[in-house]
């Protein structure tokens, strides 16, 4: 791999890329997550996407950095059948089933899933006290 062209992601790219490609939010949705204007937000994405297909394409090392970022210690967990919300420790896995019910309705938490951007500041359970 050390033979490979590099080409360099940044956390903003990869987060942009994310909020799009795979969350399928729209340019307005994704750019008021990031905190960023609309157009800036069309300006990432557009730069995330060419960089990311000449690294597919070329066959070129991508490597995603650039910032400081604390991940959250806990992730929330929400049942659809009972409504109940518990949090686990980031690395237990994903629960199989609610604690309360018994339901496997289960998904995170809408306010605990995503990534924030501001070198740190990140968004997780309970609001800015947690970072990412």
């Amino acid at each position: 791999m050390r033979f490979l062209e590099e080409i360099i992601l940044t956390l903003d790219e990869y987060e942009a890329l994310r909020l799009a490609d795979l969350e399928g939010k729209n340019h307005n949705e994704a750019s008021k997550f990031m905190g960023i204007s609309r157009p800036t937000f069309t300006r990432l994405i557009e730069r995330a996407r060419r960089k990311l297909a000449d690294g597919i394409i070329n066959g070129k090392l991508i490597t995603i950095e650039g910032g400081n970022y604390k991940m959250a210690s806990m992730r929330r967990f929400r049942c659809y059948t009972c409504n109940h919300v518990w949090e686990l420790p980031h690395g237990t896995g994903r629960p199989s089933s609610c604690p309360s019910c018994g339901s496997n309705a289960i998904h995170r938490a809408e306010e605990d899933r995503g990534h924030s951007r501001g070198g740190g500041t990140g968004r997780g359970p309970g609001g800015s006290d947690s970072r990412r």
